[in-house]
């Protein structure tokens, strides 16, 4: 027999939890399991899509909008949180409104990632001096990240809802589509395992590249931000090592993404610390959010995490 992860960890809460803790950890592993949990996913998302439209909207506020386009990712996020929101009551919105909002905010972010190569390349000396500029210029990466939410968002639009675990109809569907490889019908049931640990790799890179210059402009100040700088290696080589071994998968992933996710909740501690130990602290929190350091940004690497342990929790494709 196939081992998987949420069965041993479903058996290990059956076992030394108490009933009625085990009884909901066994509810959760299952369901995430079969790929039934669509509701609680748009809400993630919904969380996740209002931190990231106010990163980058005051991101974009320091540079006084002087594009149009820098107003789209304000927008779409808002128009993401709420389509979450909608997905989260409604099966049909979450299958139509909540998955073209978020092809649309993942387009913006490709187009927001060149917008901030050409803020790059126009700086004085452009592309010949890479480090000054990269450091200097607009976040490169950050338009990529932006599209986290987006990307757990289009996940969610394909997966099936919490009541659907033991309905009758959803067993004959399963029964029928067995021998489907179909991508969709791979996520639909969970099988989503090598797919999602490739993209942890990429996003464990834009992540772990956004913060080496962020805290390279402090200088490192502090021994904390080497963390998210020595973690991001470390998750983007075990995401790949998922990929090829089912095994790196179900062990090595889910503790490294653990510590990836920790790590950032620990970031954003160490970033509302250092917003409110500014001059004036909570007395100026607009100004002292705005030119402190970015608040919401350790939470996208966490979210790198979570797709991490997400992919150790799923189940393999079938190829």
């Amino acid at each position: 027999m196939t081992f998987v992860l949420t069965g041993a960890l479903e058996w290990s809460a059956d076992r030394n939890l108490p009933a009625p803790i085990s009884n909901v950890a066994v509810t959760v592993l299952e369901h995430l399991r079969e790929g039934c949990f669509q509701r609680s996913l748009c809400l993630i998302v919904a969380t996740t899509s209002v931190a990231s439209g106010l990163e980058v909207g005051y991101e974009h506020y320091k540079g006084s909008y002087s594009n149009p386009v820098m107003y789209t990712p304000v927008v779409l996020s808002s128009a993401l949180a709420g389509a979450s929101l909608l997905g989260a009551f409604n099966r049909r919105a979450a299958r139509t409104v909540l998955r073209w909002v978020s092809v649309a905010t993942l387009a913006d972010g490709i187009i927001g990632f060149f917008f901030h190569v050409r803020g790059v390349a126009r700086k004085p000396g452009g592309w010949s001096l890479p480090v000054t500029n990269s450091v200097m210029g607009p976040p490169i990466f950050a338009p990529l990240l932006f599209g986290t939410s987006a990307y757990l968002g289009l996940m969610a639009s394909y997966l099936r809802r919490e009541e659907d675990l033991h309905g009758l109809r959803e067993r004959f569907n399963e029964i029928v589509e067995t021998g489907s490889s179909d991508w969709r019908t791979e996520l639909r049931y969970g099988r989503f395992q090598k797919h999602l640990s490739a993209v942890t790799v990429l996003w464990a890179f834009f992540s772990g590249f956004e913060a080496l210059y962020s805290h390279y402009k402090t200088n490192f100040r502090y021994k904390a931000q080497w963390t998210p700088v020595i973690l991001a290696p470390l998750v983007m080589v075990a995401a790949a090592g998922a990929v090829k071994s089912r095994r790196i998968a179900n062990t090595v992933l889910p503790i490294v993404s653990a510590l990836a996710l920790a790590d950032g909740g620990i970031g954003f501690y160490y970033h509302a610390r250092g917003i409110v130990r500014r001059p004036a602290g909570i007395k100026k929190p607009l100004y002292n959010t705005l030119y402190g350091p970015p608040i919401f940004a350790p939470l996208l690497f966490a979210a790198c995490g979570f797709l991490g342990l997400m992919a150790s929790l799923l189940r393999r494709e079938k190829r």
